[in-house]
């Protein structure tokens, strides 16, 4: 299936901005089931020269800085990308849970680029409330992928997608008691549940299909940047799983970059100089294009 997306982001500023710095992650990234045909930052003010790399995470990252006083500021991101339908997994193809938690470090167990996402990050603190909001999902030699599922869903029905009742800043002992929140809530709730027992996982931002196929239901985020988790298995590597949808993602999520947690892949992270008081108005849109 193939793609094409727009994701504009306006700021408009009380007070003129002389400076300003930014590094953004809007590229989407190549992976084993998506490829990133075309993509193009358009960005006014224009500013006088804007540098592309790869973050610690392999990650496209932009780089640009204004210099010249601004009360506006637009950023739109657009392209196309190429999803490709990967082999699904049983529940049963995958080995208890407990030998994923019991694997030592190299080739012939866990790789040390996946060891990185069993800890502690910014965002996703690990504790033994989340752990024994787990175990109900992991019970002894109960299959990976099913308890993976089964966490997600209960993610899902016990959870409440409300946009008023956090920021990016609420922790996430807090969303476990208030029990509302959004895609970015759920997914470090996710992440945290499956760390706390020792089962790496890694935040994946994105965006959703906008205009679902005749007859499903039009999927919570798909007017903005949206979240969900990666959890990794031996058998399979690195399988996608959506808590505010309670979906396994396949030729409806487009993923941009993968990190620890939102502060690794936040789509547009700055500092400015004065400005006064700013609002920001973000609009992601995404259809198929006809094959």
């Amino acid at each position: 299936m193939r793609y094409a997306f727009v994701h504009t982001t306006h700021y408009s500023y009380s007070d003129a901005v002389p400076l300003c710095q930014n590094q953004v992650h809007l590229k989407p990234r190549d992976s084993d089931r998506q490829i990133c045909h075309a993509h193009e930052l358009a960005i006014s003010p224009v500013p006088f020269k804007v540098d592309e790399s790869r973050d610690f995470f392999g990650n496209p990252i932009h780089f640009f800085t204004l210099q010249d006083r601004h009360e506006l500021l637009s950023i739109t991101s657009r392209g196309e990308v190429e999803l490709r339908e990967l082999p699904s997994a049983a529940p049963d193809d995958t080995g208890p849970w407990e030998k994923v938690v019991g694997l030592p470090d190299g080739p012939d167990g866990m790789p040390l680029d996946v060891r990185q996402f069993v800890y502690d990050s910014p965002h996703v603190a690990l504790s033994s409330e989340l752990a024994d909001y787990t175990r109900e999902s992991f019970p002894p030699d109960r299959p990976w992928l099913a308890g993976v599922l089964e966490l997600m869903s209960r993610i899902h029905q016990d959870f409440a997608y409300d946009p008023t009742a956090t920021n990016i800043s609420t922790p996430l002992e807090t969303v476990l008691v208030l029990r509302r929140g959004v895609c970015q809530d759920f997914a470090h709730l996710q992440l945290g549940c499956l760390r706390s027992l020792g089962l790496p996982a890694r935040y994946v931002s994105g965006y959703l299909r906008t205009t679902p196929p005749a007859g499903q239901p039009r999927l919570i985020g798909a007017d903005a940047s949206h979240a969900w988790v990666s959890a990794w298995c031996p058998e399979f590597g690195w399988i996608d799983f959506d808590p505010t949808n309670d979906v396994v993602p396949s030729q409806g999520h487009i993923t941009v970059a993968w990190g620890r947690d939102y502060s690794d892949v936040c789509p547009i992270n700055g500092v400015f100089i004065g400005g006064g008081e700013h609002s920001m108005k973000v609009a992601v849109d995404v259809e198929p294009i006809p094959s």
